[in-house]
């Protein structure tokens, strides 16, 4: 027969492994660990600064009647900025590249005989930076009017920057950062337990497309330079414990 000792012993040892038991479960229900959650960060802006690029050149088999050709169509291509409101000194030409132009030889029965020197190929480049958009725009679609001056032109399509970027990068992050604390602030009342302390920050990759295009993101980052009006995005991935 059990003594009364023996039976208070065993009742105590029941509502001691009650109680852990019950306690283990609430345990394994409240969150655990760390929880991870990724912010957006994501702004439209309009380019601020323009930059438009073209090239010519002459031919001839003389060198130094070629480099005068070039140095009349520089002198045309000046003039012709100038009228439509460009300041000299904002007209930067770039350095003269000289290539000779050789012709493949073959014989009447097909066989090749070599290369043959036809003259000299002069290329210059002329380059306009503005924050006058509209102005250079009108220049890049209207340049072919120097074909009419009998200057061998070639126009470049324009790039379009933004020169407070820093700027808007530093706004996007904030953006981003707030974004992924909302998310996991949600997550966490919604699981049952409290957002702790935050253990990692990591940035994504800086993404610039142009706006309401099909441009895919990059992995080391997308930088549109062809489009005036664009779309900047930034990921932030928070990583926080959970109490």
């Amino acid at each position: 027969m059990k003594s009364p000792i023996h039976s208070v012993i065993i009742g105590l040892a029941i509502i001691v492994a009650a109680f852990l038991l019950g306690k283990a479960y609430v345990d394994r229900a409240r969150p655990q660990g760390t929880i991870q959650v990724t912010g957006l960060g994501k702004t439209d802006f309009t380019s601020d600064l323009i930059v438009w690029e073209g090239s010519f050149r002459a031919e001839n088999y003389d060198l130094k009647s070629a480099y005068a050709s070039l140095e009349s169509d520089k002198k045309i291509i000046e003039d012709y900025l100038v009228s439509k409101g460009i300041n000299k000194e904002n007209i930067v030409f770039g350095a003269v590249v000289t290539d000779r132009n050789m012709r493949v030889r073959y014989s009447d029965n097909g066989n090749y005989m070599g290369e043959e020197f036809v003259g000299y190929i002069l290329h210059r480049s002329v380059k306009l930076e503005s924050s006058d958009i509209a102005k250079i725009e009108a220049i890049s679609r209207e340049i072919t009017e120097l074909l009419n001056k009998g200057v061998n032109f070639y126009s470049n399509l324009p790039r379009y920057y933004y020169t407070k970027l820093a700027d808007l990068k530093i706004d996007l992050v904030s953006e981003a950062t707030d974004d992924a604390r909302m998310r996991a602030e949600n997550i966490a009342e919604n699981s049952g337990g409290q957002l702790g302390k935050l253990v990692s920050a990591q940035m994504g990759v800086f993404q610039i497309t142009g706006q309401n295009s099909n441009e895919d993101y990059s992995w080391g980052g997308t930088f549109n330079t062809l489009d005036k009006d664009k779309t900047a995005s930034i990921t932030m991935k928070l990583n926080y414990k959970i109490k």
